[in-house]
């Protein structure tokens, strides 16, 4: 093991154990905590027995964090994500531009590294380099440029690895409970206008699939938030859950899919109901996540479902009034990887069990 004091490792060694989970991770914005967050998480040695860690950044960056943080932790320089060393924390240095770090200062110095990162690693998951991917936080209007024109990761993953007719799922979850959106990053004032029968219908099959594959619920009860404050109070406050929200709930109840609601987001959340089932969607962003954090706030998880590359992040932003002093949390970052480790066998034996189901040799009820 290397002091600090010496250059970070680049002697190329044989993985000891290729059957570890590959964990590939984007540095995020350069002058926040997600170095502070992959350094601490890693210090742990029990960490690299779980998975092997793939840092796609800037080794001069990361050297520089390590260093002015003072945190031990030694990182093996690999020229491609496929030379990963197991037992390490590895990094693939993606440019070897200068890059002036500035804790605390959003620029679009740093956010083009950010989109270096996430490009490098978003083109070695397509060739197979590694099995998941957690991302460090982004500014996402400091990463703004050409070729990413997206208002966050999980827009940028569904054009990278997804297809034109079905979009992501974001799910916020812990041990409390999931929180999925319906909208994601859209205005308040265009909210109103994205919720449709089709929306929502697509959004919580999402979900229910979701719950099923990748946290290996078999009979999920899914929660639909109401809009309207009092849940439209009739029509008194909103036409939404009567002509829209509730018609569609009963589509999807019908269908087999267990929906309840809509329910009015305060008392939802005051008295707890969400203990009562295992996946919420909410009708837009701050509805679902200001509760959530309120709750959750170290621990959170960002998941993105609905896609065939597995992503998970901290719960949080970048964090610039704290980057570069050392006290960050790194709980919210280790439990993306955990949960990303979870969600990759969860998905994997699900997909082996239903890869060759037994012919059916009974007739449902709901078929006559």
């Amino acid at each position: 093991m290397i002091s600090y004091d010496t250059d970070i490792q680049n002697t190329p060694e044989k993985a000891h154990n290729s059957d570890l989970i590959k964990i590939g991770i984007s540095q995020g914005d350069t002058n926040g905590v997600g170095y502070e967050l992959i350094l601490k998480t890693f210090s742990d040695p029990g960490m690299l027995e779980l998975c092997t860690p793939i840092i796609f950044g800037h080794v001069k960056v990361a050297n520089f964090h390590r260093k002015t943080l003072g945190l031990n932790t030694p990182l093996q320089v690999i020229a491609r994500a496929e030379d990963a060393v197991a037992g390490k924390l590895n990094i693939v240095n993606c440019s070897d531009d200068e890059i002036n770090v500035e804790f605390g200062k959003p620029c679009a110095e740093s956010g083009m590294a950010a989109f270096t990162s996430l490009e490098k690693a978003a083109e070695s998951y397509k060739n197979g380099a590694f099995d998941v991917l957690v991302t460090a936080p982004i500014s996402k209007s400091d990463i703004q440029n050409d070729e990413f024109r997206f208002v966050g990761h999980t827009e940028y993953l569904q054009d990278r690895f997804g297809n034109e007719t079905t979009e992501p799922l974001m799910i916020l979850f812990n041990d409390i409970m999931r929180v999925a959106l319906m909208t994601t990053h859209v205005p308040i004032s265009e909210v109103a206008f994205s919720i449709t029968e089709e929306k929502i219908q697509q959004k919580a099959r999402l979900l229910y699939n979701a719950l099923r594959q990748d946290f290996c619920i078999s009979a999920p009860r899914i929660a639909i938030l109401a809009l309207n404050p009092h849940a439209g109070e009739e029509g008194l406050l909103g036409h939404e859950e009567i002509e829209i929200i509730t018609p569609t709930i009963k589509t999807l109840s019908d269908a087999g899919i267990p929906c309840f609601g809509p329910y009015a987001a305060d008392g939802f959340f005051g008295t707890a109901q969400y203990r009562h089932f295992d996946g919420i969607l909410a009708m837009y962003h701050d509805q679902g996540l200001a509760p959530f954090k309120a709750l959750s706030m170290n621990d959170g998880v960002n998941f993105t479902a609905g896609l065939p590359i597995i992503r998970t992040s901290p719960d949080h932003g970048t964090a610039f009034d704290i980057a570069g002093k050392g006290v960050a949390s790194a709980d919210s970052f280790r439990q993306a990887v955990y949960a990303a480790i979870d969600i990759y066998r969860n998905r994997k034996t699900y997909m082996e069990c239903h890869a060759n189901p037994l012919p059916k040799i009974f007739q449902d009820k709901r078929e006559r």
